[in-house]
């Protein structure tokens, strides 16, 4: 049986997708991420966003033109806040909310071998998917968080991740030993909230610190995370060796006036404290980041705000948002919604920034040695990522994926 999957959003779904499909493989099942002539295609959706919906209904409608024949699986988040829509839209397709996600190969085995489902309807661990290495992606992620309990005015995703909770210390280092065992050289630490974790008397900064004392040749990246949990413990870990000198810091907002509308549990100036720390110890440590912009009541001048504090800090990269209405949120009752030509044109002006400092940001490690896990090899030229996340290339006959190669590389464009 050939069962193919298909993920959208962020690296906890790509997580729960590579584990899911290396119990398909470990048991036997042909894995691809292409849906032609597969038995049973998987889609893994988002609704973070209006965005993020109609790009998981077009996955969904494309999956099933190119392949009729094929069962249809949906779950994640787009499944767990729009189940009935997606029923109706598509009624031969099973529908698995998240937290039957992590059981989806009995689901699908007891699909194929009996025709039953009932599994579908269960609450599972969320943190049950086995150990893995090598799948869809050289970098091994590992779940250590799941759910949230901000309730951010804009957020959907505390209704359909659930609230927060944390994976038992002993098991992440468990399943980290594993996968580095299995030869993993990058280990990415995802959850929806991590920032938050906690768990037997450890918090995130000394899960980070046992973590970097495992033995192996690995490098550590922490995935998204918010500004609102920083210890004076996680300084110290700054300039580690095996932590890679990048975080993913969630800003969204560089105006003090709309982060308090969003009820993030920060301020910029908090933000900021954070950057210009890390930065006395590393001046080159690459920050990246999401912003919204035209959130409700945005004005012209809080918007700039947000445009000025990317510049202070240089982001390497940013990942923007138009505001997007999420139905049952405070932000949906808010008055003051920007109208959507407002909404495009802030958000071609971040773009335009954006792309401005990444490129100035990425220019110093142009043609410079660096140290680089290789992900893919073409036609003599290997690519991957450096410590500091910028994407680099060299060219070298070696075909080997997942190796660290320390060489004088060039910047090439994010994929």
């Amino acid at each position: 049986m050939k069962i193919a999957f298909k993920t959208l959003g962020c690296r906890l779904n790509q997580y729960e997708t590579d584990a899911l499909a290396a119990q398909f493989k470990s048991n036997g099942y042909e894995v691809s991420e292409q849906e032609y002539n597969a038995d049973i295609v998987v889609v893994n959706t988002c609704t973070v966003t209006n965005q993020s919906n109609h790009k998981s209904r077009y996955v969904i409608r494309h999956a099933g033109r190119v392949n009729p024949s094929a069962k249809m699986i949906i779950t994640g988040c787009m499944a767990e806040s729009h189940a009935g829509q997606l029923q109706n839209k598509f009624p031969d397709a099973t529908i698995i909310n998240n937290k039957g996600k992590s059981a989806i190969f009995h689901t699908v085995d007891s699909l194929v071998k009996g025709g039953n489902t009932d599994l579908s309807d269960k609450d599972h661990d969320l943190f049950s998917y086995q150990s893995f290495s090598g799948m869809f992606h050289t970098r091994s992620l590992i779940k250590i968080q799941d759910g949230c309990d901000n309730f951010c005015t804009f957020c959907i995703i505390p209704f359909v991740r659930g609230r927060a909770i944390s994976r038992e210390a002993s098991k992440v280092l468990e399943n980290i030993r594993e996968v580095i065992a299995k030869g993993a050289k990058e280990i990415v630490l995802t959850g929806v909230n991590i920032s938050r974790y906690e768990s037997e008397g450890l918090k995130f900064s000394a899960l980070v610190d046992k973590i970097l004392n495992l033995d192996g040749d690995f490098r550590l990246r922490i995935s998204s995370i918010e500004p609102d949990r920083f210890d004076e413990h996680f300084f110290t870990l700054v300039g580690h060796p095996k932590l890679a000198p990048h975080l993913h810091l969630c800003l969204q907002s560089g105006s003090e006036r709309i982060l308090l509308q969003m009820r993030r549990m920060y301020s910029a100036k908090d933000f900021m404290t954070i950057v210009e720390r890390i930065r006395s110890v590393n001046p080159n440590f690459n920050f990246t980041t999401d912003i919204i912009v035209g959130f409700p009541g945005e004005t012209e001048e809080e918007f700039e705000e947000s445009m000025a504090i990317a510049r202070r800090v240089g982001f390497g990269q940013i990942h923007i948002f138009k505001y997007s209405v999420r139905n049952n949120t405070r932000a949906e009752r808010m008055a003051g919604h920007i109208y959507e030509k407002v909404k495009t044109q802030r958000s071609k002006r971040m773009h335009a920034l954006a792309e401005e400092l990444s490129s100035a940001y990425r220019a110093a490690f142009d043609n410079t040695e660096q140290r680089i896990l290789v992900e893919k090899w073409n036609n003599g030229v290997a690519s991957g990522y450096n410590d500091y996340y910028v994407p680099m290339e060299f060219d070298t006959d070696n075909q080997r994926r997942n190796r660290f190669e320390v060489v004088k590389a060039r910047v090439k464009d994010f994929e």
